[in-house]
């Protein structure tokens, strides 16, 4: 596998008049968590259903382990595990007939697989109930589950904890950071901003079709202002020599803090601190806060996560 796992560039899609993909790039590098966000009718399942073989692109062109999408189709497959966004599983089986399902499917002898994963999974105990009575925490395990049977490199999670619960959705995030771990690739698609702040280590935000901001959790975070350092102190005279050396802050004298505008990194951090020494006045204590991503997603879209879009 080369260095990235998925590459687009110009990804386009349509249905009639409305562009669902309009234009989009992509670089997401092997063994890391790549989380596309946006609100219901974005465009992020498209993106999945194109990258995934599933759907034909009206323009562009994308890589995935290295193949191409539409000449190297069958290629793609054998590198790539899919989980949608309802769980793929059948009510009638047990859990493990359903990997077995899966390994026979696979054509694979050695169905050694099926106890490994129905042990990493926690599903050992209810291996041979039927799945219908199953929660939805553990039919998303099972789903993912049996997505592993092919041992892919890269795996495509589609809003994976949708409906879950918070303990749940908790242990789909474990779950994923050590599918990473073993040197997997992740491409998560979610609504839940905690959720791709929690896993990802790049996300991009796509609204309408568009990608309208790429980077990191704290790169995103530190594009929109609101962010700030507060400092506190022991005594009153203290804050406020410090409110007098640190021009636009705003001090609260009862809890002996004062608030300072700040993109909270390294560099403005030193120089805070390094003005405050040079006055020989002591911080208490000090904690940065930035904006989180729902300050970012309403800054960089104008509507709320959790708001949905005309979807197709």
């Amino acid at each position: 596998m080369t260095s990235s796992a998925i590459t687009a560039s110009g990804l386009r899609k349509s249905y009639g008049d409305k562009v669902v993909l309009d234009g989009i790039d992509l670089d997401v590098p092997a063994g890391s968590i790549f989380a596309l966000l946006g609100p219901n009718g974005a465009g992020k399942t498209t993106a999945v259903n194109v990258l995934t073989t599933l759907l034909a692109m009206d323009g562009g062109t994308a890589r995935v382990a290295g193949h191409d999408v539409v000449t190297e189709t069958r290629k793609v497959r054998s590198a790539i595990g899919v989980t949608g966004q309802f769980a793929a599983v059948d009510e009638l089986l047990t859990g493990r007939e359903n990997l077995r399902l899966m390994a026979d499917l696979y054509h694979l002898k050695d169905h050694g697989v099926i106890e490994d994963l129905l042990r990493r999974f926690d599903l050992l105990e209810a291996a041979d109930m039927r799945a219908v009575a199953y929660s939805g925490g553990m039919r998303r395990k099972l789903d993912l589950a049996m997505t592993l049977v092919g041992r892919p490199r890269i795996i495509f999670l589609d809003e994976p904890t949708t409906g879950l619960d918070p303990r749940s959705r908790r242990t789909m995030w474990t779950i994923v950071r050590e599918l990473v771990a073993d040197g997997m690739t992740i491409f998560l698609t979610t609504q839940y901003l905690e959720e791709a702040d929690q896993l990802a280590d790049r996300i991009a935000v796509l609204d309408q079709g568009r990608l309208v901001a790429e980077g990191t959790p704290d790169q995103l975070k530190r594009h929109i202002p609101g962010g700030h350092v507060q400092l506190r102190f022991a005594s009153a005279a203290e804050l406020g020599a410090a409110a007098r050396v640190l021009t636009g802050s705003t001090p609260d004298e009862e809890g002996l803090v004062l608030r300072v505008p700040s993109d909270g990194g390294n560099k403005s951090l030193r120089s805070l601190l390094d003005r405050l020494d040079e006055y020989a006045i002591d911080v208490e204590e000090f904690t940065v806060h930035l904006p989180d991503l729902d300050d970012v997603f309403l800054a960089l879209t104008g509507h709320s996560s959790t708001q949905e879009v005309a979807a197709p």
